[in-house]
């Protein structure tokens, strides 16, 4: 293997294991009182290595973010049947979206105590307007094929992603306590109805979700 390709590979994994490093601290401590020595003690890497990477610790906690809304948006293209209609496809997304806060809890926890910090705000909208603009696109393509309505896609988008965060914010603080496979059953028909004024009895099982 050629060297530079070696070095690269090497310096992809120290990069990773930092940010792995930063989520275990930040959703231990909170970011403010994470320090970058603390950081490359879980890490295990020199205090000087970390500068290689990252300028400062907010450029960190930006990369965790973008990572965690890659993996995010991975698990919700799974989820989605490729022959499914838009609306289905919506559907699919947001139990997958459920699933997948339930299984990084700590992490979607310390987002909900950081966005009222000003010097993380820019990365969080980032993020936020990247899940707009998916829902959005399917918005889109579920209104032109009839079975959503006409109207302002934004004010559907607004309300398939507040369902997805509350229901979500409702589990993870203890306020809903049932399992999270008949939740994410209960979140997609609750955006079905929402979307296409249809009603639908609650959902116990993996069919609801098929196409």
């Amino acid at each position: 293997m050629p060297q530079d390709r070696r070095h690269t590979e090497q310096g992809i994994e120290r990069k990773q294991q930092l940010v792995q490093a930063a989520e275990r601290q930040f959703t231990q401590k909170g970011f403010g009182a994470t320090r970058i020595s603390d950081i490359c003690s879980e890490a295990g890497v020199a205090k000087g290595l970390f500068y290689w990477y990252f300028p400062t610790k907010a450029s960190l906690f930006g990369e965790l973010v973008r990572t965690m809304r890659l993996q995010l948006r991975r698990a919700q293209a799974a989820a989605m049947h490729p022959d499914a209609s838009p609306v289905m496809r919506i559907r699919q997304g947001a139990e997958a979206s459920v699933r997948f806060m339930a299984e990084h809890q700590p992490y979607f926890a310390l987002l909900d105590v950081e966005r009222t910090d000003d010097s993380l705000a820019e990365v969080m909208k980032e993020g936020s307007d990247v899940y707009a603009a998916d829902v959005q696109r399917l918005i889109r393509a579920a209104q032109a094929d009839g079975s959503v309505a006409d109207g302002d896609p934004t004010f559907f988008v607004v309300g398939v992603l507040g369902s997805v965060s509350s229901f979500s914010h409702a589990h993870r603080s203890g306020r809903l306590t049932m399992p999270i496979d008949e939740l994410a059953h209960l979140v997609g028909d609750w955006v079905m109805q929402a979307l296409t004024g249809r009603a639908v009895a609650p959902a116990t099982g993996r069919d609801a979700a098929a196409p």
